[in-house]
């Protein structure tokens, strides 16, 4: 029981990769508020996950007080937290011609804004009780991709961010890592904009484009996150892990 009698907070629980985590902890021994905007399909996962163990809280993060309400219903409902996984993020097709204003204040709003007030509101209790935090960033953090400029951005500034605040918190006991999948089957590019037809036509394309030959799964990504929030990496901060199937050491073919 990697996480026994910890407190995690995870955003995004209402698919993906942000559901998976709040089942790999859970299957180790940890409380999950579990924070989404949508209620409805929180209570979904809730049945779905069948743990009393699973705290499902619906917030909008875009929205500052959204935030100060989560941190403050966290601390009532379960005491404090533990560990920080933020998982909530968006992506949007666009390049420098075509990005508008409003779709780059919505990316950076949503992918970097939110996760630094989150993480200053959260701070007292992670410091009090020595945790850690694990940031969802992106390959595209690491390495450029065209048509999705915002979101690239977005995402080099979330790892940047990761490192910066690994060494302020150091002193004070605290970690922070973050982990940078490839294309993993989940509802983002959907939500993004992508039809059915185009999403399948993409992940068949992704196939030739990881080294390994397929794209990855939420579960896959979960087991790194519960890795890095786990005493198994207490000597591990300001990482950046790629889990991407060989994505960033390829070259444009």
């Amino acid at each position: 029981m990697l996480l026994d009698g910890k407190t995690a907070l995870v955003t995004g629980t209402s698919s993906g990769i942000g559901k998976a985590i709040a089942r790999s902890f859970i299957r180790e021994g940890a409380k999950v508020a579990g924070i989404a905007r949508r209620k409805e399909v929180l209570e979904e996962v809730a049945v779905e996950i069948a743990s009393e163990n699973f705290h499902p809280f619906a917030f909008d993060l875009s929205s500052d007080q959204g935030r100060i309400d989560c941190i403050r219903t966290a601390h009532s409902d379960l005491n404090g937290i533990d560990i920080l996984v933020q998982g909530a993020g968006i992506i949007g097709t666009g390049t420098i011609e075509t990005t508008t204003l409003e779709q780059w204040d919505l990316m950076m709003n949503i992918n970097l804004r939110s996760i630094f007030h989150l993480t200053q509101l959260a701070l007292p209790s992670l410091i009090e009780r020595k945790g850690n935090i694990v940031h969802i960033s992106s390959i595209t953090g690491l390495r450029s991709f065209p048509g999705v400029l915002a979101y690239c951005v977005s995402k080099a500034a979330l790892d940047q961010f990761t490192r910066c605040t690994a060494l302020e918190l150091a002193p004070k006991g605290v970690r922070v890592n973050a982990v940078n999948p490839g294309v993993v089957v989940t509802g983002l590019h959907r939500a993004g904009g992508m039809n059915e037809d185009q999403y399948a036509k993409f992940l068949e394309h992704s196939k030739s484009t990881h080294p390994l030959g397929r794209v990855g799964s939420a579960e896959e990504v979960a087991e790194l996150v519960l890795f890095l929030a786990s005493d198994q990496a207490s000597w591990i901060t300001g990482a950046t892990y790629p889990i991407d199937g060989g994505r960033s050491l390829t070259c444009a073919r």
